[in-house]
């Protein structure tokens, strides 16, 4: 276990709770700059957990719309006091993938690293924390109904992805060429069970005529050094 893990837990222990962010220096204040840059005024936070990524918008001055969504009960609980008292932060209980309905969510121990997919061995060599500790039925929806439901077509959209290999699902329910900007986790080798890595997925953006625009490294094998995540945000030059 890396010494940041250990010190998250040993501070959620003493009852304070640790956001968790990309950790390449000053990773938050440059991608409010990216949105900013590319004019976005409604954000799609997928996978929100507790709100941490919402509440780093707003603390780098992102003032638009954001729209956060996630399914495990306890940490909406936590997304929804966060967001209380924001009127342009609205938050809903649900889980996102290729088509509306219901699904089962592996619940992990770390709460961070819960998914719609089976965790994989080597995820768990890197990250024990990520095991799964038990399981709960989930609403499901699509990028595509909340885009309906949410905005409007004079609306600068960006869509945020942490779904823990659930990536290539969530972009089945999404028509792409409604959105101005994607910022996703990407995986260097598969974590879940049935997930994208970063070949399949970068691919796939390119072809939909999406930019590379910037890349933060994330989560490592501390015990190896080896990267295994790293966040890549794409712009979609055709709306600009």
């Amino acid at each position: 276990m890396s010494v940041l893990h250990r010190a998250r837990l040993l501070v959620r222990r003493l009852g304070v709770d640790v956001d968790r962010w990309p950790p390449a220096r000053h990773a938050p204040a440059n991608h409010v700059r990216i949105l900013e840059s590319a004019r976005i005024d409604t954000v799609l936070d997928i996978g929100a957990a507790t709100g941490s990524y919402g509440r780093a918008l707003r603390q780098f001055g992102y003032s638009g719309r954001i729209i956060s969504c996630e399914p495990l009960p306890h940490s909406f609980d936590i997304l929804r006091s966060r967001s209380a008292g924001d009127a342009d932060w609205q938050v809903a209980r649900t889980a996102v993938g290729g088509k509306p309905g219901r699904a089962t969510l592996h619940v992990a121990g770390n709460s961070d690293s819960s998914s719609l997919h089976p965790v994989l061995d080597r995820h768990l060599e890197a990250a024990n924390e990520a095991r799964t500790v038990g399981t709960v039925d989930v609403d499901v929806t699509t990028v595509d109904e909340l885009l309906d439901r949410w905005t409007g077509t004079e609306q600068r959209t960006a869509l945020k992805l942490d779904v823990q290999g659930a990536e290539s699902a969530v972009l089945d329910g999404t028509t792409l060429n409604r959105l101005c900007l994607i910022h996703l986790e990407h995986s260097l080798v598969q974590l879940y069970e049935g997930a994208a890595t970063f070949d399949e997925l970068h691919n796939r953006l390119l072809q939909a005529g999406f930019e590379l625009v910037d890349v933060t490294p994330g989560f490592r094998n501390a015990a190896t050094g080896r990267l295994l995540q790293f966040d890549g945000t794409y712009l979609n030059p055709g709306s600009t």
